[in-house]
């Protein structure tokens, strides 16, 4: 086996410093195996002079160079009539270990990989409320007030599930008592918070379709900044877009069968969602689109004594219980465990590469393989505008391609010229707000046809819609197939 996450050789402990800093991150990590007596490069079986001496010296050496004190099983094994030490170590609960010589904010030591990373001030954190059993989603925000949530909004998302009063928003510890009245928790901001990205700048989602099989180029993108159960359904609305649809008529009744695995990706992207370490700081939840493959990556590295293979197997650490309960409430989220065994299951199905999830720095990226050229090529219009296939829209692709219906359609029209939502609604005789944001606008916003007047504040009462060049350029052509 080669050096992992959970796997690491040495030569002998001529350099104790890194031997203590594996160990520390294999306790505050997934737990690991080192191996002394084994040259890490070639792997060659080497193994120590003088066992005896070189493990005492090895437990002196972590007594005293490890705080809170680390035991570990420390034990002789022969290997092709050679001696080696073996160091095994427990996910500890009590994380964070340190190097005692580097202090509790310095020492502090993770596992990515086959490498050890010094953890930040918000990983370590992180590493503590782990231990303690806290999630970090169920913390009070006490100097809001309930008035920070859009409780409208959510309201509207359970409707037909159940009914969402104080006391249910409470139980779904939206809310919770602090300083003797209720306040938001983080979970309940980062789900529905009405500002919520003056709190958490980075928790929105970036999506992008890239030209081949690199970032060198990308020819559309969207970011996503509506509420998390809402933000799923517009990733796949943006994944779909650059998805081909065909047939399966082998049954009796016709079925959609689409070039990249939707219900994969969904699971995927839910995943990320839910298990994203959100007090992590520098970037967004990311969803990239190449020729060959997506890449869902959320921020945070694995949940503290999980490793790639638990994850795979489904066994369950939630680190979002606040999401994780509303997400399972309303349906997007079956069964603990589960969404992870059934994206392999159905890939092998789909006769698909098997998926790969990885730590990659402080992110966890998963990707789904897709057959062949699976992707939409882009058409390139007069104007330069991606409108349809590189083989340009037929009658069929101007009404269905982006899933536009009637209402989309005169909202379009509308858009020419810029456009309140009221205006926009009238259009299409709703009543309901969010229903026509979520069913009418976040399809066309998704679909970059149209666009905001005040992007960056997306809930300004002042916010008017307007059509994009692809909006402009799509009218044209619809314009063009009425006349044939």
């Amino acid at each position: 086996m080669p050096e992992g996450k959970t796997l690491e050789f040495k030569r002998d402990i001529s350099s104790p410093k890194n031997i203590i800093k594996t160990l520390v991150a294999f306790a505050n990590t997934a737990g690991g195996r080192l191996l002394i007596g084994v040259e890490d490069d070639t792997r060659e079986v080497r193994g120590v002079e003088n066992p005896l001496d070189e493990e005492e010296r090895l437990c002196d050496i972590i007594a005293d160079n490890i705080a809170p004190r680390l035991v570990p099983n420390v034990e002789l094994m022969s290997v092709e009539d050679k001696t080696l030490l073996s160091v095994e170590v427990y996910p500890s609960g009590q994380r964070p270990h340190w190097v005692r010589k580097e202090g509790p904010d310095e020492g502090v030591y993770v596992r990515l990989g086959s490498t050890n990373r010094k953890a930040d001030r918000e990983l370590i954190a992180e590493l503590k409320r782990t231990s303690a059993g806290t999630s970090f989603d169920e913390l009070p925000l006490p100097d809001l007030s309930v008035e920070a949530l859009d409780i409208v909004a959510a309201k509207e998302l359970f409707k037909g599930k159940r009914d969402l009063g104080e006391r249910e928003i409470v139980s779904l510890k939206m809310l919770t008592e602090a300083q003797g009245h209720l306040v938001p928790t983080i979970g309940g901001v980062l789900l529905f918070g009405k500002e919520r990205e003056e709190r958490f700048p980075d928790v929105w989602i970036q999506c992008g379709r890239f030209e081949g099989t690199t970032k060198s180029v990308i020819f559309d993108h969207i970011e996503i900044h509506e509420h998390l159960p809402i933000a799923v359904e517009q990733a796949i609305d943006f994944i779909k877009k650059h998805s081909m649809r065909g047939a399966d008529l082998s049954q009796i009744k016709r079925r959609d069968v689409w070039s990249i695995p939707l219900d994969i990706v969904r699971e995927a992207v839910i995943n990320a969602i839910v298990h994203a370490d959100y007090s992590q700081i520098g970037a967004p939840l990311r969803v990239a689109i190449y020729d060959d493959r997506v890449e869902i990556e959320n921020p945070g590295i694995l949940v503290p004594g999980m490793t790639v293979e638990d994850v795979k197997q489904g066994v369950s650490k939630i680190r979002n219980r606040v999401i994780a309960r509303v997400f399972r409430e309303l349906g997007l989220v079956e069964q603990w465990g589960s969404g992870v065994p059934r994206i392999f299951e159905e890939a092998e199905a789909l006769q698909l590469p098997e998926p790969k999830i990885e730590e990659i720095g402080m992110r966890v990226r998963f990707t789904i393989y897709l057959k062949g050229s699976a992707i939409r090529p882009p058409y390139k219009g007069p104007s330069g505008d991606q409108v349809g296939t590189k083989w340009g829209p037929s009658r069929d692709q101007v009404g269905t391609m982006f899933e536009l219906t009637t209402e989309h359609i005169k909202v379009l029209h509308a858009c020419i010229e810029d456009s309140g939502i009221l205006e926009l609604m009238s259009v299409t005789e709703r009543s309901n707000r969010t229903k026509f944001r979520n069913n009418v606008l976040v399809p066309l916003l998704s679909n970059d046809l149209i666009e905001m007047t005040i992007p960056e504040k997306p809930r300004s009462s002042k916010q008017k819609y307007r059509l994009t060049p692809k909006g402009r350029a799509f009218l044209a052509q619809e314009k063009k197939v009425k006349k044939e």
